[in-house]
């Protein structure tokens, strides 16, 4: 099946996922009440067998909890956003915000406010707004594409908008985040190929664990590999998931098997409903410790927190770098300001 007939053919509903997992009463109920869009592709549900997989992309009644700390916007986007489709939270770079349209809906998504909702999209021309102020800051030498899933344009669109923002002097890299390769791997076509090379692309990837890596996965990023198209990925650390030594070393040293550099783990951002996925800040320090010495360094990520509020990643090696007050964390960004993140 092609990537096109995988996403017309995408899981929505209960009936239709139960042909491939069996659904408990709970599952039921929290896809009947999910305000948060529930899609998978049918390659993504074939996977689904395994129940870390299964964990982070069926809703759970646990999602409509809201938490201590918790909020629809943990980073602050929308506090730094200066056109419709454009983030400047950091000096030097900007999130470009293409679509509100994933293939597979992540359940601890931090964008779950807007993913899956219209958004004023569709063409380059759309974005006209957006370039313009990348053009008139100058500071700005890094575009970070996303949305949802900026591949999930049509190579066409893709092209038009990774040269327009090539027009721009100053913009020295271009990244797209994505999580296709995973997902939907079909996608990785030899003509998009040829148009992510062209524009001189780097691909930050989201895997979640090694079992994503099948062999469809590994053929799509051999293919963007030999197309000269770098790639790092980020993997957000979930409890019940990914939360011990042995699958994260798996993944990472599956990910270096396929030329894709592992970059970032990412502590789960607070997001509304967010709760059972957490860890504690203390467990994936203990984590990134265990990984460094074990693994090769090529194999081993940085350990960070989006600083709620919007104050940018901060790298964690050591408990020493946070203080503790009642139920949160305390720590300083690369600004010497203090944030909190409302810890377990």
């Amino acid at each position: 099946m092609g990537w096109k007939q995988q996403l017309a053919g995408r899981i929505t509903t209960c009936a239709q996922l139960e042909e491939f997992v069996d659904l408990s009463d709970d599952e039921r109920e929290a896809l009947d009440r999910s305000e948060f869009p529930f899609a998978i592709t049918p390659y993504y549900a074939g996977l689904l067998g395994n129940e870390a997989l299964r964990r982070t992309v069926i809703p759970s009644l646990l999602e409509s909890v809201k938490g201590v700390g918790e909020l629809d916007d943990p980073l602050g986007e929308e506090n730094h956003r200066v056109t419709p489709h454009l983030i400047h939270t950091y000096p030097d770079k900007v999130l470009f915000l293409v679509t509100s349209f994933c293939a597979t809906y992540c359940r601890y998504c931090t964008r779950s406010r807007l993913v899956g909702r219209p958004l004023d999209a569709g063409s380059v021309s759309s974005f006209e707004e957006s370039f313009i102020y990348i053009e008139q800051h100058p500071e700005i030498r890094d575009v970070l594409i996303s949305g949802g899933d900026p591949l999930l344009l049509s190579d066409s669109v893709i092209d038009d908008l990774l040269a327009r923002i090539r027009e721009i002097p100053h913009v020295r890299s271009v990244r797209i985040g994505s999580k296709v390769p995973a997902v939907l791997p079909m996608r990785i076509t030899q003509e998009l190929c040829a148009v992510l090379r062209r524009h001189r692309v780097w691909l930050s990837l989201h895997f979640t664990h090694a079992a994503e890596l099948t062999p469809e996965t590994r053929s799509a990023c051999r293919k963007l590999s030999d197309h000269g198209i770098a790639m790092v990925s980020q993997t957000v650390l979930l409890k019940g998931v990914n939360d011990h030594h042995e699958a994260l070393a798996e993944l990472f040293y599956g990910l270096l098997e396929m030329n894709v550099k592992p970059y970032y783990l990412l502590q789960c951002d607070p997001v509304s409903g967010s709760a059972h996925f957490r860890t504690s800040v203390e467990k994936g320090i203990e984590l990134i410790r265990s990984l460094h010495g074990n693994l090769s360094g090529l194999a081993v990520p940085q350990y960070v927190i989006d600083a709620p509020g919007g104050g940018g990643k901060v790298p964690l090696l050591s408990l020493e770098q946070v203080r503790r007050t009642g139920g949160d964390v305390r720590f300083d960004n690369y600004e010497g300001r203090e944030y909190r993140y409302p810890d377990l």
